[in-house]
């Protein structure tokens, strides 16, 4: 009697000539065994970009950085005259409502009128400061007066300005005196302010709009 023994099946994958090896073999050996397949297979996407010329700088350097080198202009800032002309007009404008003027023509027709009484009245670092703080229309009102070698009291400032608006007395040209000082002490700050009205005769605080302070004079004579 004869036994027949039946042959282990052989898978046929291992039965094919390199088919073992291949079965065995990861696929990462077979990337390995291509030329130059190894070194891109272990080299990170970011190291291959960070090969290519200001790529590297560009994935490491933060947008602010860059914005931080290249400060942004404001656009206003980049059209000559358009700010100041804006600036112009926002202080007209704060003018006629101070003074409740009809047009702001009107408001700057005075605001010219008073500035440039008071340009002759203030001198030195604080001239060049107040003219520097308005816009440039009202600075140069400022800056372009000559300096009065006698400078007015309060009362006849007020009243040399009724002298320039056709139709005034001294006390609507006191109202048109403090619509403008006052809007002007609003503008220029308290600091400036304070600096400027050291310079001038007693009472042109209260065209400023501020209380008049003791003057070392009256301390003088109370004493």
């Amino acid at each position: 009697m004869t036994t027949t023994v039946t042959k282990p099946r052989t898978p046929e994958t291992a039965m094919r000539p390199g088919a073992a090896e291949t079965a065995v073999k990861p696929v990462a050996t077979g990337s390995a065994n291509k030329r130059g397949t190894t070194e891109s297979a272990m080299k990170p996407v970011v190291t291959e970009t960070a090969m290519r010329p200001g790529a590297a700088e560009t994935a490491v350097k933060p947008v602010a950085t860059e914005s931080a080198k290249k400060p942004r202009t404001p656009e206003s800032a980049m059209k000559p005259g358009t700010t100041d002309s804006t600036r112009w007009q926002e202080l007209t404008e704060s003018v006629r409502e101070a003074g409740q003027y009809t047009t702001r023509a009107e408001a700057e027709r005075v605001t010219r009128i008073v500035l440039s009484a008071l340009g002759g009245h203030v001198t030195g670092d604080e001239r060049v400061a107040l003219a520097q703080a308005l816009p440039r229309e009202a600075g140069r009102v400022i800056a372009s007066q000559i300096p009065a070698t006698h400078p007015l009291t309060a009362r006849e400032f007020v009243e040399s300005i009724a002298t320039r608006i056709e139709g005034a007395t001294p006390a609507t040209a006191r109202w048109d005196v403090s619509s403008v000082l006052s809007t002007l002490a609003e503008t220029i700050g308290p600091s400036l302010t304070t600096s400027i009205l050291a310079q001038l005769p007693p009472g042109y605080a209260l065209l400023f709009g501020r209380a008049e302070l003791a003057t070392t004079a009256s301390s003088s004579a109370a004493l």
